[in-house]
């Protein structure tokens, strides 16, 4: 095994996530692959991010955008009008990649899990609602946590590991970097870059702002989207 390239949200930017590779220098055949979710949906090419995860042989978590599409899938959920133009499109063994997704992968030998949004601080990952685990933003002074940024405090400033999370789902202009937990998804469909922690083969996490120097980006080649969850909301 190399070494281990773990990429935000994805969201369709295929473009960007080959350019993030090709500057992280990825070794087919030697380096793995891990995305953390979303992988899919709002950018301009989905089925190009999926192609290029399979043809490498990565893997990725479960995002609440391929969550939000087999909710559809399994019980009818209904869909807003992007999401119902990428469920038709999508083949069956795109569908067969959505589904085969986990809701957290854990890498031992980096002290690193992998999950789309987070966890609750002080509990279990295997007793936190999928719901937080694909959505989870903040947490208020009563524990309670929410989808809102500004609902209280960052999830991951309160919780205190092992493991080390490494995150998405919360886009903001710079990575979250807290003692026990990092978040990467810096905006790439909403104009901001795709970013990769890069860790060497068995390499601990590095912590807080340390981690800094594991983390490479790429700017994205434009804005795709500007709705709720752009950068700064």
């Amino acid at each position: 095994m190399g070494r281990t390239v773990i990429v935000g949200d994805v969201h369709g930017c295929a473009g960007e996530l080959e350019d993030l590779l090709e500057r992280v220098r990825f070794s087919e055949g030697a380096d793995r692959l891990m995305l953390v979710g979303d992988v899919v949906a709002r950018g301009p090419d989905s089925h190009g991010s999926l192609a290029l995860m399979k043809r490498l042989g990565g893997g990725s978590v479960l995002g609440n955008h391929e969550g939000k599409l087999l909710g559809w899938r399994r019980r009818a959920k209904p869909l807003g009008p992007d999401h119902d133009r990428l469920s038709r499109a999508l083949s069956q063994d795109e569908w067969r990649l959505l589904e085969s997704m986990p809701l957290w992968v854990d890498l031992p030998e980096h002290g690193v899990r992998v999950v789309h949004a987070g966890v609750i601080p002080g509990r279990d990952v295997d007793r936190c609602p999928p719901e937080a685990l694909l959505k989870i933003r903040t947490v208020d002074d009563k524990g309670r946590w929410s989808d809102e940024p500004d609902a209280g405090a960052l999830w991951g400033a309160l919780y205190a590991g092992p493991p080390h999370v490494i995150f998405g789902h919360h886009a903001r202009a710079e990575p979250q970097l807290h003692p026990w937990a990092t978040g990467i998804d810096t905006g790439c469909v909403y104009g901001g870059r795709l970013t990769a922690v890069v860790l060497d083969e068995g390499e601990p996490m590095p912590r807080g702002a340390a981690a800094r120097a594991r983390l490479l980006s790429v700017e994205a080649a434009r804005r795709y989207y500007g709705g709720k969850g752009a950068l700064g909301s």
